[in-house]
């Protein structure tokens, strides 16, 4: 499981108003009939319009300054080892983001505890992604592309008379780079924009940065970490806890949903991997065997080669001959989102 929590984006991209963000998330329903659209929905309700939705977030920002945002974006990124598990199915997805709402709520270090009636949000699920700059294989791929661009470019300039040369030889070449690119959909180069295979299903979240009464300034911003301050000589909590939203969020999936989850797909692995690398990689090889081919297994759908089980047992000199090379495959494979962590 994935959560990114963002802040409204305050630049040319989006304005101030969550208009651009809530008809960029109307993307997939284009070009649809109603009967096949995907609705916004929030705790109580399954079908909440884009103009309820834009009048609502850009009206409550009371006494909220033009440079501060004025509403989240959550991304709720279930794996396709997750989704295969619920069956991809859109009314749990609704259900798991209901409950996990409640987790995001009972988040905020506050003095009095802050329920998910309190927040105003909605959501939508998407259910296809495609292929961006940051993508590994767009990256691995670029060097093949650019050579690509540039020889199309040298090609209609032979075709149309500006420069002499073998257009055949050419396009053969051209050929063999794409071939030779290292990433491919169904038989094809990928390339940006293109859609990603398998289960891609996810979920988009608007929450209103203040609360129902548009007096409570609720911020997940990362620089608002649960803290106690003294205010008008009162202790006074504030803040958000974001390492125990995404373990309740993790633990109600699980819970849910009967999920057992491997232990390369706990939040607590993806921390240890972050801080104690060498920590992570002595827990994994720790594992019982089922667990540990399991884990190894998820690891190798990344694509890339997955060190050799029959390694030496001294944990000293295993690390120092496997520690890297597994650390470029979960890198990859957390990049691909493929692990969930």
């Amino acid at each position: 499981m994935y959560i990114s929590i963002t802040k409204q984006h305050m630049d040319t991209t989006f304005s101030q108003s969550s208009g651009d963000f809530v008809d960029y998330l109307e993307k997939e329903n284009r070009d649809k009939v109603p009967e096949q659209q995907e609705h916004f929905f929030d705790q109580h309700n399954d079908q909440v319009s884009a103009k309820h939705i834009v009048k609502d977030i850009d009206g409550n920002t009371a006494k909220l300054r033009k440079n501060e945002p004025k509403f989240y974006s959550l991304t709720i990124s279930p794996s396709q080892r997750e989704l295969k598990h619920i069956g991809n199915d859109p009314a749990k997805l609704r259900q798991y983001v209901r409950e996990t709402m409640k987790d995001y709520a009972s988040s905020f270090y506050r003095d009095k505890p802050v329920s998910v009636d309190s927040i105003k949000y909605y959501a939508k699920i998407e259910y296809e992604r495609t292929y961006k700059g940051f993508d590994r294989e767009i990256k691995e791929n670029q060097p093949f592309r650019s050579q690509i661009v540039k020889l199309e470019h040298d090609l209609a300039k032979i075709r149309s008379g500006e420069l002499e040369g073998n257009s055949q030889a050419i396009q053969k070449t051209i050929e063999q780079l794409k071939a030779e690119a290292p990433h491919h959909v169904d038989g094809q180069m990928v390339v940006q924009g293109m859609k990603k295979q398998g289960l891609q299903t996810h979920v988009h979240i608007i929450v209103s940065r203040k609360d129902v009464t548009n007096t409570l300034s609720l911020s997940p911003g990362s620089s608002h970490k649960a803290s106690e301050v003294i205010l008008n000589g009162s202790l006074v909590k504030r803040g958000f806890e974001r390492d125990q939203f995404f373990e309740k969020a993790e633990k109600t999936f699980d819970k849910l949903f009967k999920y057992e989850r491997n232990f390369v797909e706990s939040y607590t692995a993806h921390k240890m991997y972050n801080k104690e690398p060498y920590k992570f990689f002595a827990h994994l090889m720790a594992l019982p065997t089922n667990e540990k081919s399991a884990a190894f297994k998820m690891m190798g759908k990344s694509g890339m080669h997955v060190p050799n089980l029959n390694i030496p047992t001294n944990q000293v000199q295993l690390a120092l001959k496997a520690f890297k090379q597994l650390k470029r495959t979960i890198d990859v494979a957390k990049n691909a989102s493929s692990i969930g962590i």
